[in-house]
């Protein structure tokens, strides 16, 4: 449910214009340092924080409207998005305020039924936060406002990227916040602890999988502790094999757990609607590159999977028609969704990173 078939962006950020981008269950981003790959991913952080009504709250968090819109206030009027899931959509365009946020000029529904064809149920303009939970607290569009609500307030977006000391992952976490696994994985002690309880089987397969790829790894130990106000907290540690003695995060390498941070995210027996990921690679073994290739195409199967890399190995491990190649033209941001039958005669001599290397695929550094 909610998958994305369309997506449309204009004036956000490096994405000047992007045009009904097809979006498959599994989408492989690839493209070169700054070409706006992150800006993509940024973009689904903006969309899951204006429909809980923070937008303004995030823009500010960003700098504020003039950093927001391509190229700046003076050139950029305004951000236009449209989404369609099957026969549910949503549509917006904001302006830019005086005080540097965000106004809704435009904020609308869309279905495609059997019976009166497309309808735009409108959810107004001149508002500062979205309508779209008012109207699925009661409006006459409430079932599309529903559809469209749930499926982006479930986009999960994961960056796993910090493993410092201070990190969220290696630090003692409430036991209760454990709902859903955070984009940094800072409770994920938590939501295994609640895996183990109430959903053994996937915990079981979570710790399988990084027994794969950590071959000194025994298991998590999960251990609640009460502090002196009542309230439980944990933190993640875990034994090797062979020992009963309990090691902490920091005695594991920063790729492992990050590793571990992805296995979980992708094996959560309750997956959103849409999971994107930027760089997953970063740190990992050539050997866990490839358990996280397979990882992700058994996940989107589940829900649909969106990943920006810069892996070579890791793009090898997909066929053509999963990848989207990011380029900047002219300043901007451009999407190209590839076909492999245009690439069947390059393919019986190379692989598709050694085509992406020579530029043959698109995605590599302009000059």
């Amino acid at each position: 449910m909610g998958s994305i078939d369309k997506l449309s962006i204009s004036g956000f950020k490096s994405i000047k214009k992007l045009d009904q981008l097809q979006l498959h269950s599994l989408n492989v981003l690839i493209g070169a340092n700054g070409v706006g790959k992150s800006n993509f991913v940024s973009y689904f952080r903006m969309l899951n924080e204006l429909v809980e009504g923070r937008l303004q709250v995030w823009a500010s968090k960003q700098g504020g409207a003039d950093r927001i819109v391509t190229f700046g206030i003076k050139e950029t009027n305004k951000i236009e998005s449209s989404i369609r899931f099957a026969s549910n959509g949503y549509d917006i365009t904001l302006e830019p305020t005086a005080d540097d946020g965000f106004t809704f000029s435009r904020e609308m529904l869309y279905f495609n039924g059997p019976y009166y064809g497309v309808t735009q149920p409108n959810l107004g303009s001149g508002q500062n936060e979205s309508r779209l939970k008012k109207e699925m607290n009661g409006g006459i569009s409430k079932k599309i406002a529903t559809y469209c609500y749930e499926a982006i307030s479930q986009w999960k977006v994961f960056h796993f990227h910090d493993t410092s000391e201070t990190a969220g992952v290696k630090r003692l976490g409430a036991l209760h916040d454990n709902a859903y696994l955070r984009p940094d994985a800072s409770n994920l002690a938590a939501f295994l602890y609640s895996l183990k309880e109430s959903e053994s089987k996937a915990y079981e397969q979570i710790v399988k999988t990084v027994r794969l790829a950590i071959p000194f790894f025994d298991d998590f130990v999960l251990k609640p502790q009460k502090l002196p106000t009542e309230e439980e907290q944990i933190r993640l540690l875990w034994k090797q094999k062979d020992s009963d003695y309990s090691l902490w995060p920091s005695q594991l390498s920063d790729g492992s757990i990050r590793f571990i941070c992805l296995v979980t995210a992708l094996l959560q027996p309750k997956p959103p609607s849409t999971i994107i990921i930027d760089e997953p690679e970063l740190g990992l073994h050539p050997f866990a590159i490839a358990l996280l290739a397979g990882l992700l195409r058994s996940a989107s199967k589940r829900m649909q999977v969106i990943v920006s890399t810069q892996s070579a190995p890791l793009v090898d491990e997909f066929s053509i028609d999963d990848l989207i190649v990011v380029e900047r033209e002219q300043g901007a941001t451009v999407f190209k969704r590839l076909n492999e039958e245009d690439f069947t005669n390059w393919l019986d001599d190379y692989t598709v990173s050694e085509l992406w290397q020579k530029n043959i695929l698109g995605g590599r550094p302009s000059r």
